[in-house]
């Protein structure tokens, strides 16, 4: 019975390490088609015109690959997504952590993850027909399809993502840090901010930066409501301007391009561009999320 039981654990350990493995493989073998592709560019383009270049006009006789307004206008809608959503998202973690009545709370978590669920089509064709619209008279602009309107959408796009692991990362506190922080004579707001916030600190940034990743890589919802221009977005009007994301270019360009061509090559260029951005947040997450546990676990 002993061998037997050792057999199984042994099976049960090698099958998660070759599935463990091959997760690996298939992506090491992603990368290696992403970069294959986007490396062939620069053997007939400069690599310097394209990560420096301020003009996007591939069927331009040349063609113009410049990363810049690409760039750009995916930096300042996750921007502005950041802006609406970490302080809204923090802030109802802690209420539905903290404050509400296990009743509400109970209501509202499964209303957060239903957000979550629904597709991001429904979102554009939401910020398309009701916010765009009313951005436009509410500001007095040409049109509604700003990088505004992308930020809003975003935002609540990424809110149930900030609020769940916050929610979570605060939940995870032992209720002991709390009674202490109470017995020392502080409020219910010193703790909250004082105590119970440092403390969940590591999931909170963890979830900021998920959340981040979910407004950089979205890609429907901001094709449909920014107006898909591709030029420089100015400072800080470009907010109320349109603008186009690296996501969208290759969602809106891929499908025309024929196979093996020169602009076929610079939207996997612009991908490469997109997932380095992407590895670099969650490589912040990690190191933050390491700090700060290294930081309470030191006190």
């Amino acid at each position: 019975m002993v061998f037997k039981r050792r057999h199984k654990e042994k099976l049960i350990e090698a099958t998660l390490f070759w599935i463990g493995s091959l997760t690996i493989i298939i992506l090491i073998l992603i990368c290696l088609f992403l970069f294959r592709d986007a490396l062939t560019l620069f053997s007939t383009h400069s690599f310097y015109s394209f990560v420096t270049g301020s003009l996007w006009y591939p069927t331009a006789d040349p063609p113009l690959y410049g990363l810049i307004p690409l760039l750009l206008g995916s930096v300042l809608v996750t921007f502005g997504a950041i802006c609406i959503s970490v302080p809204l998202g923090i802030t109802s973690a802690i209420y539905i952590s903290e404050i509400a009545s296990p009743r509400v709370a109970s209501f509202l978590k499964p209303f957060i993850e239903i957000l979550a669920g629904i597709p991001s089509v429904v979102y554009g064709f939401f910020g398309l027909v009701v916010l765009a619209p009313y951005l436009q008279l509410w500001l007095d602009l040409s049109t509604g399809q700003v990088a505004l309107t992308g930020s809003v959408m975003l935002a609540v796009m990424a809110l149930p993502t900030i609020i769940s692991i916050s929610e979570d990362a605060i939940s995870s506190i032992p209720s002991s840090i709390r009674e202490g922080s109470l017995a020392m004579g502080a409020t219910n707001w010193q703790t909250i901010y004082k105590v119970v916030l440092p403390a969940a600190l590591s999931g909170i940034s963890a979830a900021v930066m998920l959340g981040m990743g979910r407004a950089i890589g979205e890609t429907m919802t901001v094709m449909m409501v920014t107006g898909n221009a591709a030029v420089i977005p100015g400072m800080p009007e470009g907010i109320v301007e349109s603008v186009r994301t690296m996501t969208a270019t290759i969602a809106l360009e891929m499908g025309e391009v024929p196979i093996g061509s020169e602009h076929y090559h610079a939207l996997f260029a612009v991908g490469s561009v997109l997932f380095i951005m992407t590895f670099l947040i969650n490589l912040a997450a990690d190191i933050i999320k390491k700090k700060y546990r290294f930081k309470l676990e030191g006190s």
